[in-house]
């Protein structure tokens, strides 16, 4: 089922997440419920521990919610299983995480052809190298991660998330790991491709300047919406 521009493209309602701990049931999200359309720009903020990037694995179905539930794309996650979580995530969800997850044994030009590669795609090489390049890493496609600076390895996984043409990014403290120069550059850079690309993105972060240059926010506290 695809998604038209009047339709949500993920839907979450009444999401709940608890974790046991010793003989408590320790609430990590609570009575979460919010859309997000095509297109939009949604930063999801809140400190340290405010349940943000378990947030954003249950969005992806990396996680399981105690009770509700999230429609991504028209598919019920909660009606598929692990395999078929993954199926969907593979087609249409790109990530970028604040640590890279870059392969180490693999060039930057093979880090970008791997999702390619799993789903078959016979350009594999030409898309990659024509995304790197248009993340300005041209002359850096046989280098592997160790010799690549913190905010080229991000730009890596820039354009890894983006070869797919993803219908959902989801970004979590995508600067976390950098220094404020590398940082701004990386951000300026992945807002670009998502207006380039048109997709859906949900940025998690604790950086108010940077969820300030999202259109919409939704603020978590203690694992509830404070501000929507």
């Amino acid at each position: 089922m695809s998604t038209d521009a009047g339709t949500p493209i993920v839907r979450v309602s009444a999401l709940t997440k608890q974790v046991r701990t010793g003989d408590i049931d320790l609430n990590i999200l609570s009575d979460i419920s919010f859309v997000v359309h095509p297109g939009e720009v949604v930063a999801i903020i809140g400190a340290s521990g405010s349940g943000k990037s378990t947030l954003l694995g249950l969005l992806a179905g990396l996680d399981t919610p105690t009770s509700g539930r999230v429609v991504l794309d028209g598919h019920d996650l909660s009606q598929l299983d692990e395999d078929g979580r993954a199926e969907l995530r593979g087609h249409m969800v790109g990530f970028v995480f604040q640590s890279f997850q870059l392969l180490p044994a693999l060039t930057a030009l093979e880090n970008v052809m791997l999702p390619l590669e799993l789903s078959g795609r016979v350009d594999a090489e030409e898309a990659a190298r024509g995304m790197l390049s248009k993340v300005g890493l041209a002359q850096r496609l046989l280098h592997y991660p160790k010799h690549l600076s913190g905010g080229e390895q991000q730009r890596v996984a820039l354009a890894r998330a983006f070869v797919v043409r993803p219908k959902v990014l989801l970004a979590d403290e995508p600067t976390g790991s950098l220094d404020a120069g590398s940082g701004a550059g990386v951000i300026d850079l992945m807002f670009e491709l998502n207006r380039d690309f048109g997709t859906t993105l949900i940025l998690v972060t604790h950086d108010e300047n940077l969820a300030r240059r999202c259109p919409r926010m939704v603020r978590l506290a203690a694992g509830r919406i404070v501000e929507s």
